[in-house]
Formats: C-alpha cells, structure tokens, sequence
C-alpha cells in the first residue's frame, strides 16, 4: 500500500520540473495542482467517513517536509489545503458531503476574522451574508472552496465557506519567497453562507469524531507550517553539499568539501536541523498518544509543540542561511537552487503561527505567568 509520504516521495522529481514555473507564474502549475489532488496531498486531514485519508500528525508533518523539499510552495499549499480539511469534522455531515465528497476538490483559506457577517435568510435558508477580504490566501487559486474568518452581527466568530465563483481574487502576490504559493488577497461582497457552511471555532464540537478532531487545531496548524521549513532547510543543505564534492573557491586548492569551515559548519547545521525536527516530532507525537487514549491534551503539551514549532522554523531558516553563505557566489543566481531556499525558508518565519515573537507567550508560560491560551 502506497503511503501518503510514499506518494509525496514519488512526486519530487515532478514538481521539482515545475518548481521554476511556479515562481514565475506566482502560483502552483496545474500539472503540480492535479498531481498533489490525485495523490491525496491536498486533503490529508480529511475524515475517513468523508473519503478522506484522516492522516495522523507525524505522516502529514514528513509528507509535507517531502514536499517542500521538492519546493517549498508546494508544501506550503499542501500544508493550507491539508489542515483546511482537518475542519470538515466541525461541519454538518451534509454540508461537509457536498464541499468535500467529490475527491478532486480542493480548500484552502485564512481564519483571521476579516469578514463582517450579517444573520439573513435567504429562500427560507438562515445564514449569513459576508463581505470582507483576506491576505495570504494561499492556494486560493485552485480550491473550489473558499473558507474566511467572519465576525458576525449576532457576536459570533465564524469559519465561512465560500464557493469560488462568489470569490474576487486580488493580484497582490508580488513577494521574495514562496512566490509559487499565490498567496494573493481574496475578498467576496454580500456572499450568502448557508448557516451548515460555518462553524464556530473553539465552540463548535465535531459531527465526526475522530482523534484528529480532538487534536488542537492551531497547535497542528503551527506544526504543519514549521514542517515546511524542515522540509526546505533539508533541501538547501543537501544541495551545498553536493556543491561542496566539486566547486573550488577562487584562490583555493581543495574543493568545498575539504575545506575545514565547510566542515564543522556542515555538521553544526546537520545537528541543527536534526534536532529541530526530533523536537517538533516528539512533542507532538507525544500529544497525538494522549489523544489516542481518550484524554485532552494539556496547556503544557499544546506549549510544547508551539515552542518545538516555532524552534523548527527558526532553525530551518538558519541552516538554509548556512547551506547559502558556503555556496558562495554560486548560490546568488537565479540558477541556483539555494536561492529560492533561503527565500522561502524565510516565509515560513514570518507565519503568525511561527513567528520569533511566538517565545514571548510561551516563555509566559514556561514561567508561569498569566495569559491567553486561546490560540493555543
């Protein structure tokens, strides 16, 4: 049997040959789009009873490192389109049957609560009608629905569903990473949500219930991301050293590989990146088998894996600037690998989910100290 790490192993050389026209497109080709869908990898999260493949956290974490290893914009949109589906749990069996049942349909979107909502009815349907428009989209693109974080009239927070013909896609998306993400602004007017096509998160308790649903939502999110940088940080030390076995520095004798510094720079970053991603898999592979026996996960397990997430993200982004500055003049064209690497690795440090400003709230409470959990 095919697992889905297999599949996403058996995808890097594809999407490495369209990697480049993704960058230059500012979003995912079709070809990679249709390869992902048909494999599984854009809905790995999706619950069993809806045909999905209701991944566990430690598969989706190393599918998505192998993605990204093959580009990271790949990985990225694998990683938005994935854990959206992880919310089909909270939806209506029917509402979820109809976005979700057919196998080819894709979802992505952005929680932050940019839309207003208004409670209407419509044809004797309740819900609500939406206007608002959201950044970082990513993958929006080709995701025939659309979900928003909406603040409602009635004092409620809400994920809304949208279909992609009531979705204006805004061409913002002129970045220096994750350019193949398309992780443009969108936006919809006077869209009508039927109220099964939201749920409220942190409220709303899941019509299937599966460890999956149990488990933290931002805290797999978090993870999930920092996988990426894992995955792109892999790649970029990969590729310097292979560089190393044959590039010789002007005024030098021995190649990359025999020079000293590479050395100990290598084997510093190798023992960076390792460490990185033994940390970010333990902690969640240790809540993942709190779910499993039944219990919630604890505020100190959920700290945990956003302090290993936010660690890998860093890390990745240090290594990457490593296997850039041994390259040397090499990694500064626009035909080399490592230079898409390190702008990419540098995205996923920017994530609000694993951005260096995260420590604060953590170290609050590591130390003990009061304060809001709810992201967590």
């Amino acid at each position: 049997m095919v697992t889905l790490v297999d599949a996403a192993h058996d995808l890097i050389e594809l999407i490495e040959a369209h990697a480049d026209l993704a960058e230059r497109n500012r979003r995912l080709p079709s070809e990679t789009v249709k390869a992902l869908t048909d494999a599984d990898l854009m809905r790995m999260c999706l619950p069993a009873q809806y045909g999905g493949p209701e991944a566990d956290p430690l598969t989706l974490l190393e599918a998505i490192a192998t993605l990204a290893f093959a580009d990271g914009a790949a990985g990225w949109c694998s990683m938005i389109a994935s854990t959206t589906s992880s919310m089909a749990a909270f939806l209506p069996a029917s509402a979820a049957q109809q976005i979700y049942g057919d196998p080819q349909v894709v979802t992505g979107g952005v929680f932050a609560p940019n839309g207003k909502g208004r409670v209407v009815s419509v044809d004797g349907v309740d819900g609500l009608s939406v206007d608002g428009r959201w950044a970082w989209g990513s993958g929006t693109q080709h995701c025939q629905w659309v979900l928003g974080g909406t603040r409602c009239d009635d004092g409620t927070f809400r994920l809304c569903w949208f279909p992609q013909s009531d979705v204006t896609f805004h061409d913002t998306w002129h970045t220096s990473g994750m350019r193949g993400s398309g992780s443009l602004d969108y936006s919809v007017e006077d869209a009508f949500a039927p109220a099964e096509f939201t749920m409220q998160p942190g409220v709303t308790h899941p019509v299937v219930d599966t460890p999956l649903a149990r488990f933290p939502n931002f805290a797999l999110l978090a993870a999930a991301v920092s996988a990426v940088g894992l995955g792109i940080a892999r790649r970029a030390l990969d590729e310097v050293i292979e560089i190393a076995q044959g590039k010789r520095p002007q005024y030098s004798s021995k190649t990359l590989a025999q020079s000293g510094y590479t050395q100990i720079e290598v084997a510093r970053a190798e023992a960076k990146l390792r460490s990185a991603r033994a940390f970010l898999h333990d902690e969640v592979g240790t809540a993942w088998a709190t779910v499993l026996a039944g219990d919630d996960t604890t505020i100190e397990q959920r700290t945990g894996i956003r302090l290993a997430a936010t660690n890998a993200a860093t890390i990745g982004a240090e290594v990457t600037d490593t296997a850039f500055t041994l390259a040397g003049g090499t990694a500064v064209y626009d035909t080399s690998l490592l230079g898409r690497c390190l702008r990419d690795a540098h995205v996923v440090t920017q994530h609000i989910q694993t951005a260096p400003k995260l420590n604060e709230k953590i170290g609050q409470l590591l130390l003990g100290q009061d304060t809001d959990t709810s992201m967590f």
